[in-house]
């Protein structure tokens, strides 16, 4: 049996409250399909949520699960990190189970999208928890009579607590664009360390990746998006940056499923989705 949840409203914004019946907790705004907040059962918030965030419609919010649709970064010619985060997302369906909690949000394209991206498209998010465990899938499906291309990232930040010993294992042997300095790498080590600014488009991620934050530990998988972009903006960027606190970056490390060197190319009537599994150990 499931219970309806109904929609609410999170910092002046409308949002959905997902509560799992073994205490797991999380905050998904219709603003962007924005999840702002997730609390596994029996522990603290998992995501860096930047105080400074706008909650303020048509505008991006720093931290949480940013959605990156239909262009990453400044890979191509639309505004930076595509148009979904900055759209109001339809509620689908929203419930919670005897054993989880689960909503998902939709978006279709309008006359805007249009002007910018002239493609019929709907694309949903998927948003569960359970126990120690947040799933979120990405979905894309072309619904008009011509191909249609696109790149794509879940854009989760995650809270830090020791930024000085985190770390990220399960990186070895993975080709990287480096975008600080606008060039290839090849991983050597397991561990990633934070040292300064970080921006890294690890390829063709297969295994699961470990945050390692103090005592604390987030196994990572994802399945569908083949890229895993790692960033932190480091102290002078992150500084800059006006809806982030002075020292803020050293509170966050975005770990993104992501499609972001190779575009998703998909047909009229074709569907694509990508899946990132965070689990606290």
């Amino acid at each position: 049996m499931t219970t309806p949840i109904s929609i609410t409203r999170h910092q002046g914004l409308e949002a959905i409250e997902l509560h799992a019946p073994d205490g797991a907790r999380a905050t998904l705004l219709l603003h962007g399909a924005h999840l702002v907040s997730w609390r596994p059962a029996g522990a603290d918030e998992q995501l860096y949520l930047s105080p400074k965030s706008a909650f303020t419609t048509g505008q991006a919010v720093r931290g949480g699960v940013p959605v990156i649709f239909p262009q990453f970064a400044t890979r191509g010619p639309l505004q930076r990190h595509g148009f979904a985060r900055g759209k109001p997302w339809q509620l689908v369906s929203a419930e919670s189970g005897k054993d989880d909690s689960l909503a998902v949000l939709r978006l279709t394209d309008d006359a805007a999208t249009r002007m910018v991206w002239p493609h019929a498209f709907e694309a949903e998010i998927s948003i569960r928890i359970a126990g120690r465990a947040l799933e979120m899938e990405l979905a894309c499906e072309n619904r008009g009579e011509a191909p249609l291309s696109f790149t794509a990232a879940l854009h989760t930040y995650l809270r830090l607590t020791s930024y000085m010993s985190a770390s990220l294992q399960g990186l070895s042997g993975l080709a990287y664009w480096d975008s600080t300095i606008e060039r290839a790498g090849t991983q050597h080590e397991d561990l990633l360390r934070l040292d300064g600014e970080t921006d890294r488009i690890y390829q063709d991620v297969k295994h699961d990746l470990t945050l390692r934050d103090g005592d604390r530990r987030l196994a990572i998988w994802q399945q569908g998006f083949s890229d895993a972009v790692i960033w932190n903006p480091g102290e002078e960027k992150g500084d800059a940056l006006v809806d982030m606190p002075a020292g803020g970056w050293k509170e966050m490390l975005c770990v993104e499923a992501a499609q972001a060197l190779r575009p998703i190319e998909l047909q009229p009537g074709e569907t694509w989705a990508g899946l990132q599994t965070i689990v606290l150990l």
